[in-house]
């Protein structure tokens, strides 16, 4: 007998997520050596940890018999120096994915929709979908946020836009005076989540000053991570900004103990390391030209990106994405996203993003 038919029948038609291959699993799979195999798929900083979250790691493991600190005093006094938020203003995440999620669970039923884009993040139907709530996916222009036919998509039962700046797997951009338009035109009582997992990757002229906005829009919900910039994808930290009162009511769902002690010595640790975040950046920029040079050169259709990855788009998405493999070279085939021909490749280093331009290459000339 089944007891699937005791969940809802929303949540049994989750297609549930599926992350980039790790390398251990392609190298059982095809008999690879795992120290040669090259994973740009996942968009983790390829400088590895900070040198400073690393040592504050170490240093935490003789209390690891202890619970960690439910409220995240010492992670939230961090972050609410660094950003100039409140203390009050803040909601700790097991990534930013579990701000998503919290978002969510704490606002959304099933009589509720959601609006997002498009090829943006495929955890937005998910968390929309597993509280049983309806997504309205807006379509997209040029694989970027059309964020005025998402606000004509705004209905009497939204209570949820999700807009991720920048968008991940595209890489796409919105104007800062966009976001600010479509802030004012939103009605106050939507929620707006705008997911900036990539924000550390722009530069200065791009970057919307989106905490300056918490006090105008008290409908604007903010969500970061330190899983990309700042390396730490493993530790999982993220978190939110909001309003007292929107992230009074996140908390009241949040799981007490959703961020381990050694996770919150390391985001602590690597908030206070710019000079590992400067160096970061800087990988990323070389790399992204690196890469968007070979494109040019082999002509190769690609999304100019403003994160710390690339999307580009071959005649045969699955074939090469096997070839890929074979050759001990992950990256993200985006098929999932609609996008069978397109894959994303996470920009490593420099011998890394070598190592994929060549087997592009070859891939191309065979």
């Amino acid at each position: 007998m089944s007891l699937t038919h005791l969940a809802p029948e929303y949540i049994r038609a989750i297609a549930p997520y599926v992350p980039g291959k790790p390398t251990s699993e392609l190298a059982r799979e095809l008999g690879l050596d795992e120290a040669s195999i090259v994973k740009l798929a996942s968009n983790e900083n390829p400088l590895g940890i900070s040198p400073k979250a690393k040592a504050a790691m170490l240093a935490a493991m003789d209390d690891l018999s202890r619970y960690p600190d439910g409220n995240g005093f010492e992670l939230k006094a961090a972050i609410a120096r660094r950003f100039g938020v409140a203390p009050n203003q803040l909601v700790l995440g097991n990534g930013s994915n579990d701000i998503l999620e919290l978002a969510a669970r704490t606002f959304l039923t099933p009589a509720d929709t959601v609006v997002y884009s498009q090829y943006s993040f495929a955890v937005y139907p998910l968390a929309t979908q597993a509280v049983g709530a309806r997504g309205i996916e807006v379509r997209a222009v040029e694989y970027g946020h059309d964020l005025d036919a998402m606000l004509a998509a705004i209905q009497p039962d939204t209570k949820l836009v999700f807009i991720a700046n920048p968008n991940n797997p595209t890489g796409t951009l919105c104007r800062p005076g966009d976001v600010v338009e479509f802030l004012e035109k939103c009605p106050p009582q939507v929620l707006v989540v705008l997911d900036e997992a990539y924000t550390e990757f722009l530069p200065k002229e791009k970057r919307l000053d989106s905490i300056a906005l918490l006090q105008r829009f008290p409908n604007l919900i903010i969500s970061r991570t330190l899983s990309k910039a700042y390396g730490l994808a493993g530790a999982r930290i993220g978190f939110a900004m909001a309003s007292p009162e929107v992230a009074d009511l996140m908390n009241r769902v949040r799981q007490p103990f959703n961020v381990n002690s050694l996770a919150q010595a390391a985001a602590v640790a690597a908030l206070d390391d710019l000079d590992f975040l400067r160096e970061t950046v800087r990988i990323n920029a070389e790399g992204m030209a690196q890469i968007t040079a070979a494109f040019v050169r082999l002509g190769v259709p690609f999304i100019p990106s403003y994160g710390n990855f690339i999307t580009f788009h071959v005649g045969d998405g699955p074939a090469l994405n096997r070839y890929m493999l074979e050759q001990g070279v992950i990256i993200r085939p985006l098929a999932s996203y609609g996008m069978r021909d397109s894959l994303r490749v996470s920009i490593g280093l420099p011998e890394e993003n070598a190592r994929f331009i060549a087997v592009l290459e070859a891939a191309l000339d065979g």
